[in-house]
C-alpha cells in the first residue's frame, strides 16, 4: 500500500522564520510588502522580502523589529547594513533576505525588476534578496 503525502499550499507551508518575518512587517505597519520566492534565480536566498517605511526612523524601526523577531524564534541574523542612514537597511537571515527601504530608494534601485522571474508569494510569507550578487561573511 502506497501512501500518498499531500503537500499544503505554500502559505501554510512558510517556515517559522518567514512567519517571523512578515508578522514583524505588519506589525510595525510597513508599506508595500512583497515576497519573492527567488529559488532557482539564485544561491543566495530562497525567499526575498521587500518592504517600504514611511521615514528613516520607520525603516530602522521595522528591521529591528525583524531582527527581534528572527531571533524570538531561534533564527540570528548574519548580518544588517544600513542602520545608520535608514533609507536602505538589509537584514541578512541566510535563507530569507529583508530589504527595507524608503520609497524613492526603492523606486530608484528596483530590486524587484531584477527578480521579477520569481513566482511573488503572499505577503504571509516572506522572500528574500541578494546583495551585490555575493553573500557577506560575519566573523564568528
Amino acid at each position: 500500500m502506497t501512501t500518498r503525502t499531500r503537500l499544503r499550499p505554500r502559505e501554510e507551508r512558510a517556515s517559522p522564520l518567514q512567519h517571523a518575518v512578515t508578522t514583524a512587517l505588519d506589525d510595525m505597519k510597513a508599506v508595500n510588502v512583497r515576497v519573492l520566492d527567488v529559488r532557482g534565480l539564485t544561491d543566495i536566498a530562497d525567499t526575498m522580502v521587500i518592504a517600504s517605511g514611511n521615514s528613516d526612523r520607520h525603516v530602522r524601526s521595522i528591521a529591528e523589529r525583524v531582527v527581534e523577531k528572527a531571533k524570538a524564534v531561534g533564527f540570528r541574523p548574519l548580518g544588517t547594513e544600513g542602520e545608520r542612514d535608514g533609507e536602505w537597511v538589509l537584514v541578512d537571515l541566510q535563507d530569507v533576505v529583508v530589504h527595507v527601504m524608503l520609497p524613492r530608494v526603492r523606486e530608484f534601485y528596483g530590486l524587484e525588476r531584477l527578480w521579477e522571474d520569481g513566482p511573488a508569494l503572499p505577503a504571509a510569507a516572506p522572500a528574500v534578496s541578494p546583495v551585490a550578487g555575493r553573500r557577506r561573511h560575519t566573523p564568528r
